[in-house]
């Protein structure tokens, strides 16, 4: 059986190693990648300082960059009798090199070394989740382009209330995205800040060179109080979680309107057959599973904040294992919103809509307040023409006049679908991407 890292003379309790390691195994996978290039980072900084001969770092970083293609093609395992991934990786290189892989770990913790994975694998995340989103947007202010022309009733209270269109449902829900965009950038910022040399929360008597890290690992800066950086772990994850949130909400209430747009009594959109599922006994059923499911998922993923602060936010300053449970909650949640994401893009590239929706006389009220306008232009005082419209809507006398008008920034007649796109465009320059992406690249080349 494999010795863990901190380990001396006496072995824990089997129940007690159970209960503490939990899923930690399971959840560092998702880390490997990132951990491999951290200790890679690290490295090159030890050789820098004199703690690593240069041969030795050679060897280290060929090794550790057959680790990492391990861990990208997704055959990177910790063995039983391994605690984490920090262990196997260090297990690996210890097998391959002998006393030479004992020497990753100078000048850091296991710490630093999670916050720093978490962080490396949170900055990807982010990125993956940007161009989903980028993509969803984009078929959004597409459609509402197709469809800008197409007429539908607004609503408030439920109760028909003005017309809308649908080129004003769509590029509403993608300008959410935008917004949405905007506090993941914030997130993204926080996120990327070096914690590396931190090691357990107070720094370490080696000479460590901290701004070398973060230049390799392209991070925009370190985090420079050691007893903050480690105060962050728990927060990091809090402010992402919030942005992904925001995302999840946005999707969550596009998938009710789709569910309730596509029902008989609405029918103002139709899937394709092919995108939804059966009963068991009504032959007729066609339901919009992905988009209840949407629903659900994102309904989930809006109460991941609150578990985070729950877990976190009586603990006092310094590490406490207490942490190690947000990864179960946190890790898992990238891939479950990037999925509803992808399949929110799929449905609604292939949605078929209605065009003929206001001719059913039951919306004719909705265009009360086109005749009020109309007669307030012609010389009426506003009140009085509320009133005459009013009144001849409840004898039954109201006839509408269904030709619509409206010119100002974001009305049904002008969309401003540009301004949008071009607003899209700057917030995803904004991350600045391209920095940690070249870090990566030339770490791994080197």
């Amino acid at each position: 059986m494999a010795q863990k890292l901190w380990e001396k003379n006496v072995q824990v309790d089997r129940e007690v190693e159970a209960f503490t390691v939990g899923r930690d195994r399971e959840m560092d996978i998702y880390l490997a990648k990132y951990d491999v290039l951290g200790s890679m980072a690290h490295i090159t900084m030890l050789e820098s300082i004199g703690l690593l001969a240069r041969d030795e770092l050679t060897q280290l970083l060929a090794e550790l960059k057959k680790i990492y293609k391990l861990a990208d093609e997704g055959k990177f395992m910790i063995e039983d009798g391994v605690e984490d991934v920090h262990s196997e990786v260090e297990l690996l290189l210890t097998r391959s090199l002998g006393d030479t892989g004992k020497k990753i770990h100078s000048g850091r913790s296991r710490n630093d070394q999670v916050l720093l994975d978490l962080k490396l694998y949170t900055r990807s995340q982010i990125r993956e989740v940007t161009d989903a989103v980028s993509e969803l947007t984009a078929t959004l202010l597409s459609q509402s382009e197709r469809y800008k022309d197409v007429l539908l009733p607004g609503y408030t209270h439920l109760q028909i209330a003005m017309p809308s269109s649908f080129g004003l449902w769509f590029g509403a829900y993608a300008e959410s995205l935008v917004d949405d965009l905007q506090l993941l950038q914030a997130a993204y910022k926080v996120t990327n800040r070096n914690p590396l040399g931190s090691a357990a929360g107070y720094g370490s008597s080696f000479p460590l060179d901290r701004q070398l890290t973060t230049d390799l690992l392209g991070f925009d800066s370190m985090d420079y109080n050691v007893v903050y950086a480690q105060m962050g772990r728990g927060k990091m994850e809090r402010t992402v979680s919030f942005a992904l949130a925001g995302i999840a909400a946005t999707l969550s209430k596009l998938a009710y309107d789709a569910c309730m747009f596509n029902s008989q009594n609405f029918g103002f959109i139709k899937l394709p057959d092919q995108f939804t599922t059966g009963s068991s006994i009504m032959p007729h059923k066609k339901n919009p599973d992905v988009f209840e499911l949407t629903r659900a998922k994102c309904n989930k993923i809006q109460g991941l904040p609150q578990q985070i602060t729950l877990i976190s936010n009586n603990l006092p300053s310094g590490y406490f294992r207490d942490l190690q449970i947000i990864k179960e909650i946190f890790l898992p949640s990238f891939d479950e919103l990037k999925n509803c994401i992808r399949m929110a893009n799929y449905m609604l590239s292939e949605v078929r809509v209605n065009e003929h929706i206001l001719d059913d006389l039951k919306y004719a009220p909705i265009f009360s307040v086109e005749e009020v306008n109309r007669r307030v232009l012609s010389g009426v005082p506003f009140r009085d023409a509320y009133k005459q419209v009013g009144l001849e809507i409840e004898a039954g006398n109201f006839v509408p006049d269904k030709a619509i008008h409206h010119t100002h920034e974001g009305s049904i007649g002008n969309l401003c679908n540009d301004a949008i796109a071009a607003l899209l465009q700057q917030v995803v320059t904004g991350f600045t991407f391209e920095k940690a992406v070249d870090a990566e690249r030339k770490l791994l080349a080197e």
